[in-house]
């Protein structure tokens, strides 16, 4: 993991996203300050899995405002469920930015109502 985080991070931007590394491919993009690094096996399509990753971005673009590390740093459970809404089993299961956007945002209004409903509780003792 170091080896990889090493060859991505010091890697010159006007070079390829594509690294080869042992026995994968390594997809990485560059947004601002933030890393997006795929590692997959060398017959998968280099060019999807770095559109996978651009959608991801717009995604956390649209649902965080602009995205940043900070976001991600103190919001990793959220990102972790977006990623979760756009792909199952390595299959890319949902395209439209709009209904992951709408199913995030459900399931923050679920989350919300259950910590309401567990204060009243808490203190009625």
């Amino acid at each position: 993991m170091k080896d990889v985080k090493t060859m991505v991070i010091g890697r010159n931007s006007k070079l390829c996203n594509f690294l080869e590394y042992r026995d994968y491919t390594i997809v990485a993009k560059r947004y601002a300050s933030l890393y997006f690094v795929a590692c997959v096996d060398k017959e998968d399509n280099e060019l999807l899995v770095l559109d996978v990753i651009h959608f991801f971005v717009e995604v956390l673009d649209k649902y965080f405002k602009n995205v940043c590390e900070l976001d991600i740093i103190f919001n990793f459970h959220k990102a972790y469920y977006i990623l979760d809404e756009m792909i199952v089993g390595g299959h890319i299961i949902e395209t439209s930015k709009k209904q992951i956007h709408r199913v995030i945002v459900n399931q923050d209004s679920l989350m919300e109502e259950a910590k309401e409903e567990a204060v009243p509780k808490r203190n009625r003792k």
